[in-house]
């Protein structure tokens, strides 16, 4: 108990501690799962806190403490898409490609990505927990960033340069930038979340939805009514987050604006360094440096111009691979909302079937009540305080049964012959 509530406590604001060197039990595959603060965005009294998880380009992770305000000046970003990373708060599936950073809310996925590093709430959940461990084992196998360092400048040159043809012959996902491995980690986990989802809710439907035309039961109905909810409600989930990929991929300016590592190294140009050094030993330079801003981005146009085409294309390649894997869940419920939809039917079907029995029955019994009735106008008549000549006869009274039966017989089946002319029932 001690040690539970020791795990469940908060870190101390100074320590940052490495998530390697924390102590967390090993899984069923032999890796050791993330284990983090669950304080769910809560802000700490008096601080105004709050816990997150940083992952670096390296695939080292540390839980580090930091404002809001700070966290805004740190990525760049306005209080509005923090928001969107409230777990308080429940917002549809957006990524958002900012100056500095790629804002990611997928389902349980909320994090912010930058050149360097992603940053997502301190969480026990499970698939954040899952997340950060892909994401640290796809940085430290791939092992691109050494190769990299070790072919010297010229290389980074040509990375920076998107030439990785001539460099590698082949693109490969592995040679993607920190920000875009990071971005396919999050559309993997949400993709595999949501088709999970979508698994569990057709192992659940499709046996229900065949016991219920076979049994029609109110309690079949309604399981069929919540299963239906379910189902709308995850299909709505799955639709938004289809929408978005297919909005990054008709827009590309906002797939250019995504390519942060881009972004950065021509900030870091040798270009751009000599420009401010220069301007910064003069005190009235506010006029040469407009004039160094515009220099300055007529020079990134240009180099954007060149590498943006291959970059969007690499994003694109990206992001239609996930669009193929969301589509294909949503063809799942599709499918899935079909089989309700016939099932249905059938069930109505079904329903209108004994509805028309049930009025064909009615039909013939209240033809068969009519016939029944003629006796008894017979017997009302004869039973009248009259004399007639008939009574004294002693076989009257079965001559007048037999005739009044033939009598009803003819009429019921005249009208069983007018309901078949009419179509009124299938005989």
């Amino acid at each position: 108990m001690a040690d539970l509530k020791e795990r469940l406590l908060p870190p101390k604001p100074a320590s940052a501690v490495n998530l390697r060197d924390a102590s967390y039990r090993p899984s069923a595959s032999g890796r050791q799962p993330f284990q983090g603060v669950d304080v769910m965005g809560l802000k700490k009294r008096g601080q105004g806190l709050r816990s997150w998880i940083r992952v670096d380009s390296s695939g080292n992770s540390q839980i580090i403490e930091v404002d809001k305000f700070t966290m805004m000046r740190r990525c760049d970003l306005p209080a509005r898409d923090l928001r969107l990373l409230d777990p308080l708060f429940v917002y549809p599936s957006t990524i958002l490609g900012r100056e500095k950073a790629i804002v990611v809310n997928l389902e349980q996925i909320r994090c912010i990505i930058t050149a360097d590093e992603v940053l997502l709430l301190n969480s026990l959940d499970n698939y954040v927990l899952q997340y950060v461990v892909e994401l640290q084992r796809r940085l430290t196998t791939a092992a691109v960033g050494e190769v990299w360092q070790s072919e010297g400048p010229e290389l980074n040159r040509r990375r920076s340069s998107r030439n990785y043809d001539s460099v590698f012959g082949t693109p490969s996902p592995d040679y993607l930038p920190f920000e875009f491995r990071a971005l396919e980690v999050a559309l993997e986990a949400a993709c595999t979340f949501l088709d999970s989802q979508a698994a569990e809710l057709e192992i659940e439907a499709y046996p229900l939805l065949d016991e219920l035309t076979s049994k029609i039961s109110t309690l079949n109905l309604e399981r069929v009514r919540r299963l239906k909810s379910r189902l709308v409600a995850l299909t709505r989930r799955v639709q938004k987050v289809r929408d978005e990929i297919e909005q990054l991929m008709d827009d590309d300016g906002d797939m250019a604006e995504m390519y942060l590592t881009e972004k950065k190294s021509r900030m870091e140009s040798p270009f751009h360094e000599q420009g401010s050094m220069g301007f910064r030993s003069n005190d009235d330079s506010r006029r040469l440096d407009k004039c160094l801003s515009i220099a300055r981005s007529r020079h990134e146009s240009m180099r954007s111009s060149e590498s943006g085409t291959e970059s969007i294309e690499e994003l694109e390649m990206l992001l239609e691979a996930y669009f193929v894997v969301i589509d294909s869940t949503l063809n799942k419920l599709t499918s899935l909302k079909e089989y309700i939809d016939d099932t249905e039917d059938f069930i109505n079907i079904q329903l209108d079937n004994v509805r028309n029995q049930l009025i064909q029955f009615e039909l013939i019994l209240t033809t068969a009540t009519f016939v029944v009735a003629i006796f008894g106008v017979v017997a009302g008549i004869f039973g009248m305080n009259f004399a007639i000549p008939l009574f004294d006869n002693p076989g009257a009274f079965k001559w007048v049964l037999m005739i009044t039966a033939v009598c009803g017989i003819t009429i019921f089946c005249a009208f069983v012959w007018f309901f078949k002319y009419r179509r009124l029932m299938p005989l």
